[in-house]
């Protein structure tokens, strides 16, 4: 935790509420993003118990799973919502523009430009916290390997026609969210934890409901008093004000109203299936309807308080101006939903179980890489969190006293002008570090020449003046400009190269060599047979 950070926190304390942590919103919000509140049964990771879906805050739906152990009723479940998410999904592929993409030529090995198409935006899914995002991959995981009648006949308990399909987008979304700035899938609570600094534990927020009583602190309270109230307070039942929907259940409501509930539609469905003649049959089919209406009147009464909340927190970060980078990183996001799409219209198989060597590899290396990019662009979209960096040396804020033009020496010369500047941070500097400021949104290069007294530091530029003797217009400061420096690189080189699949020894999932194989033991008189 920064000290700014810290120092928030010390704020919040103090003042009863929330503090900001950023001036910019450093995520993309999606005009229409897919809202989905689920909820669990206790003790079984991943059996669903019901959810809240929708992209109109006014207008949910709701699917409920009656009975959690009944195969047939989960298996309906996941039907209904593979028939609200995916037509969402669906249609964002269509509307797609002409872009560019590099790849590597198989004959020359070089990476050259190719024409294709990018989806113009993407579809967004938005969960109330982080075990929300464990259960969107939890389900896309027990999904996507699912077999349908269409696929084999024989198979027991087929899956409906459309859940192994959302399996598999569930579990794209669920690897995207762990790329770093990624916004495919968010969670309402790391969004505002991003923006602002409560008073309470970082476990205390992941609570949805204690966190935003501290960023929107009620009427006449302060923020303790107001989380305190969402986490603990409860009605003359004996049930949450505020129930956590976390995607698990409180325990009070299971025991007291959901249990007694199930055994009242288990009994209807036992009296019904025993029923002897049309008269008591129709009379027990009323009894169960009865028993499946007070269960989605339970479901809907633990999920919708989560549901209103995961909207206000979208209003509420709506609030702050994107940061200017935030597009730049959708942009990437756009090209890892066009690249799934590609992949399911190519009839490809579902994401294997388990990544081979190589290719959890190269996600590590991406996810570094990302979360170095996304520390760069944050600090130079944001004071606030640049601020944290200056703290630390890591960037510093200078006034430019002076500038004196130079050039290598070289058979051509360039550009290599000296700019003074005046500082009243620390940077780490030292020998000849690297600096960087952003020129026209891409980085300008200068190398720490000397310190000419206390807060007086000597630059040379080296890169961004064009290729004339003389520099382009604009990228040279001038006196009196006041530049933000980096010690840090704003554009991150990628990762090592990382030999193919085929190439990888047996050790780490390649194939086993044919030539070191081992023969099995001759046969002795000693063995027991």
């Amino acid at each position: 935790m920064s000290l700014i950070a810290t120092l928030a926190r010390l704020e919040a304390v103090e003042t009863g509420r929330a503090q900001p942590l950023a001036t910019v919103r450093h995520r993309r919000l999606s005009d229409r993003p897919l809202v989905l509140v689920p909820l669990t049964t206790a003790g079984e990771a991943g059996a669903p118990l019901g959810a809240l879906v929708g992209t109109d805050p006014a207008a949910p739906r709701l699917l409920v799973v009656p009975q959690p152990r009944d195969r047939d009723l989960r298996s309906a479940f996941l039907s209904d919502l593979a028939e609200v998410v995916l037509p969402h999904l669906e249609s964002y592929a269509d509307d797609v523009e002409p872009a560019e993409r590099s790849e590597t030529d198989p004959e020359t090995g070089k990476r050259v430009k190719v024409e294709t198409e990018l989806c113009a935006d993407a579809p967004q899914l938005i969960v109330p916290s982080r075990a929300g995002v464990e259960y969107v991959r939890l389900l896309g995981r027990s999904m996507r390997f699912r077999r349908t009648a269409e696929q084999d006949p024989d198979t027991p308990y087929p899956a409906p026609a459309r859940v192994p399909l959302l399996g598999r987008w569930f579990t794209h979304y669920a690897e995207r969210s762990r790329v770093p700035g990624s916004s495919l899938l968010l969670a309402a609570t790391d969004l505002l934890n991003r923006h602002w600094a409560t008073g309470q534990s970082s476990l205390e927020d992941q609570h949805l409901g204690a966190l935003l009583a501290w960023v929107d602190v009620p009427e006449g309270a302060s923020g303790a008093g107001a989380a305190l109230r969402a986490e603990l307070a409860r009605d003359g039942e004996g049930q949450l004000l505020c129930p956590p929907a976390g995607p698990a259940t409180d325990p009070a409501f299971d025991n007291r109203l959901l249990a007694p509930a199930m055994e009242r539609f288990d009994r209807a469905r036992r009296l019904l299936a025993a029923a002897e003649d049309g008269t008591s049959a129709d009379d027990r089919l009323g009894e169960l309807h009865r028993a499946e209406r007070e269960i989605r009147r339970l479901i809907a009464s633990q999920l919708k308080p989560t549901w209103d909340a995961v909207w206000r927190a979208v209003e509420l970060l709506r609030e702050l101006p994107e940061g200017a980078r935030a597009a730049d990183r959708w942009t990437r996001d756009r090209w890892s939903f066009t690249g799934h799409r590609d992949k399911v219209r190519a009839g490809e198989p579902p994401q294997p179980r388990r990544d081979d060597a190589v290719t959890a590899a190269q996600k590590l290396a991406a996810r570094e890489t990302a979360q170095a990019q996304l520390d760069a662009q944050e600090a130079l979209d944001d004071p606030l969190v640049l601020a944290s960096h200056r703290l630390r040396g890591e960037a510093f804020t200078a006034e430019v006293l002076d500038v004196e033009m130079a050039w290598s020496e070289s058979k051509r010369p360039t550009p290599r002008p000296l700019v003074t500047v005046a500082t009243d941070d620390r940077p780490q500097l030292g020998g000849r570090m690297k600096v960087y400021r952003s020129l026209d949104g891409r980085p300008q290069t200068a190398e720490f020449v000397r310190a000419e007294a206390e807060g007086v530091l000597v630059l040379r530029l080296t890169d961004r003046m064009g290729r004339s003797k003389e520099p382009a217009e604009g990228s040279v400061p001038v006196k009196g400009d006041r530049i933000d420096w980096t010690l840090f690189e704003h554009d991150q080189r990628g990762g090592p190269k990382l030999p193919d699949p085929d190439e990888t020894p047996w050790t780490h999932g390649g194939p086993p060599r044919s030539d070191t194989a081992e023969t099995p033991d001759t046969v002795t008189p000693e063995d027991l047979l």
